[in-house]
């Protein structure tokens, strides 16, 4: 799927003028290049049009950009919520340690090697 297609699904999803938008998965499947242009467009529609976004990804990375604040679930449970550079930064519940100690880290050296 290609920028333009996202592009039209946000906007189908802003033709009703909603206050909130729940974005289910709205980066996977793409490149980082386009994922960064979806975040980016997703901001600033939140910005200028005062939005509420429900961002669901499985994308650490990306969900870190764009959350303010962070629900960590599990078997449709939640198990931990709270700001979320709390939450990443000192998680305390076993199952979001786990999840963040998966994310893959490219250490300094090995980037510039």
């Amino acid at each position: 799927m290609c920028i333009r297609d996202r592009r039209v699904g946000i906007a189908r999803a802003l033709a009703p003028e909603p206050k909130l938008i729940v974005c289910d998965e709205p980066v996977s499947a793409l490149d980082v290049t386009t994922q960064a242009q979806v975040v980016r467009l997703l901001g600033e529609l939140q910005r200028d049009l005062g939005l509420a976004l429900v961002f669901i990804a499985h994308d650490l990375a990306v969900v870190r950009q764009v959350s303010d604040r962070l629900v960590v679930m599990r078997g449709g449970r939640v198990v931990e919520e709270g700001p979320a550079d709390s939450v990443y930064e000192n998680p305390r519940h076993a199952y979001t340690q786990g999840l963040l100690a998966a994310v893959p880290r490219l250490e300094p050296a090995e980037a510039t090697a």
